[in-house]
């Protein structure tokens, strides 16, 4: 976090899955500062492997990092936001919250519920001045891919679903390597641009095949997007 700090931001150690440090964290920021106007949710991770594989304490640790850790950041932060009848909470979500994927099935259940979630907090906060954002992005440049497929190799690179897990991890440290995937400044940009609109949108894409994909969700009978994503992967 170094490059940040130079520029003047404050890094603080926080463990998501950890409520001590998650109430401690926000005691220290509005003792420094009274309030927080602008919180950007954006932990996570991508723990793949086919779900009859996956121990299930990992699934709830998806769970609580995805999704638990976030809700219970924001319920503390609420009240001074509804006190000074402001706020904005962005939601960083995936298209994985729209599409599915073989051997994903436990992060895109996070994603899932986050998208259902953020419009519910959207409708319950309006009225106190709060705006609830949701960014869905696409193929970014970052090491989650490869950690994800690195993941998926070692739940289900053997067994039953070894064939096709170990493809879809090829697929995915490969499209890690090429050019398509969008550098993760894309999404900075985007949150910036909704957090300075004067009425945001309640939703916004970005990222490498984001408005395509979502697009196809519209369209296509979920039939038809079964055989184009077992296809892709």
């Amino acid at each position: 976090m170094r490059s940040l700090e130079e520029l003047g931001a404050v890094s603080i150690a926080m463990d998501i899955t950890k409520d001590e440090e998650i109430v401690s964290a926000v005691q220290r920021v509005t003792a420094d500062h009274g309030a927080v106007d602008i919180l950007i949710n954006d932990a996570g991770y991508g723990s793949y492997g086919a779900i009859e594989d996956v121990p299930i304490d990992e699934a709830r640790r998806q769970f609580e990092v995805n999704l638990f850790g976030l809700a219970r950041l924001t319920q503390l932060l609420l009240p001074k936001m509804r006190e000074n009848r402001f706020g904005k909470i962005v939601n960083i979500t995936s298209i994985g919250g729209k599409i599915y994927t073989p051997f994903g099935g436990w992060r895109h259940a996070t994603k899932f519920a986050l998208e259902g979630w953020s419009d519910c907090l959207r409708l319950e906060t309006k009225p106190f001045g709060i705006d609830v954002i949701i960014i869905e992005q696409g193929g970014i440049k970052t090491d989650w891919r490869l950690i994800a497929a690195e993941q998926l190799r070692k739940i289900s690179g053997d067994g039953a679903y070894a064939k096709a897990a170990n493809k879809t991890a090829d697929t995915m440290a490969k499209s890690y390597s090429g050019q398509q995937l969008s550098d993760p400044s894309v999404v900075a940009s985007m949150i910036l641009k909704a957090i300075t609109a004067p009425r945001p949108r309640t939703r916004y894409h970005c990222g490498y095949m984001a408005g395509t994909t979502l697009m196809l969700r519209r369209k296509l009978s979920d039939q038809m997007l079964d055989r184009v994503m077992s296809l892709m992967m």
